[in-house]
């Protein structure tokens, strides 16, 4: 799921990533929310929310969703620089890598959250989800060249009412030379993706309240798999290739 990019990637491959990554997008955001009431990939909610506060001179708070947004944006920005680093290099695996980082940085917040005093404890985590989840958006708009997104349902909300008005004009004979197979397997990703962000958000809240901020641990743990498993196959390829005469 990791190594392909761009035009390299077959549908299969890019729904199997959206939904395993929305997944737990959806649960880390729901679960922000219950602990905490802030969304912590929800930045058309909390940019709404910091011009609300704005409005009412309302600064503490709005100071805060700013924060909230510009975690996500600096998440995004350090993916990005570490995937072009990556790439320079002729790092198969990079995108590997990346997700790996995620996961070691989720488990060190999930350790924060443990060990930090009660008042630390809602700031913290909110932001530090906010950075891992502009990281993990940014890791998957690069690798499929923005076909997929993970972290928000705004836009596949979007793509999905395109995507059912060009296959109904289709179905009447308005857009004779448009490709239907495309426009179906456009519509399965951004639909599979916004339900598996609605099954991980439902799972995420019966987890926390559960296990509680445990649940960090628990998505670390899947995505160190996900990933140990992308640098895996990068490793494999990479000796393959060696073996090529040149």
């Amino acid at each position: 799921m990791l190594i392909q990019q761009g035009n390299a990637r077959s549908n299969d491959i890019d729904r199997r990533l959206a939904c395993t990554l929305a997944a737990i997008a959806g649960a880390l955001n729901t679960a922000a929310f219950e602990a905490v009431g802030f969304f912590s990939a929800n930045m058309t909610g909390n940019v709404s929310s910091l011009s609300d506060h704005a409005a009412l001179g309302e600064w503490q708070s709005g100071a805060f969703y700013l924060t909230i947004v510009l975690a996500f944006i600096g998440g995004a920005a350090v993916s990005t620089l570490l995937i072009n680093a990556g790439r320079r290099r002729q790092m198969h695996g990079i995108y590997a890598f990346s997700i790996l980082a995620e996961a070691v940085l989720m488990m060190l917040l999930g350790c924060a959250e443990l060990w930090l005093p009660q008042q630390q404890r809602g700031p913290v985590p909110i932001l530090g989800l906010s950075f891992l989840m502009g990281l993990q958006n940014a890791v998957v708009t690069r690798i499929s060249d923005a076909r997929v997104r993970t972290t928000h349902v705004s836009g596949m909300a979007t793509d999905i009412g395109i995507e059912l008005s060009m296959l109904f004009d289709i179905a009447r004979g308005h857009e004779l030379h448009a490709d239907v197979a495309s426009y179906r397997s456009k519509l399965r990703l951004h639909v599979q993706t916004v339900l598996s962000f609605l099954v991980g958000g439902v799972v995420g809240i019966v987890v926390y309240l559960a296990i509680g901020s445990r649940l960090l641990f628990g998505t670390a743990a899947v995505l160190l798999v996900i990933a140990l498993v992308g640098i895996r196959k990068a490793h494999v390829l990479r000796n393959e290739r060696s073996m090529l005469p040149s």
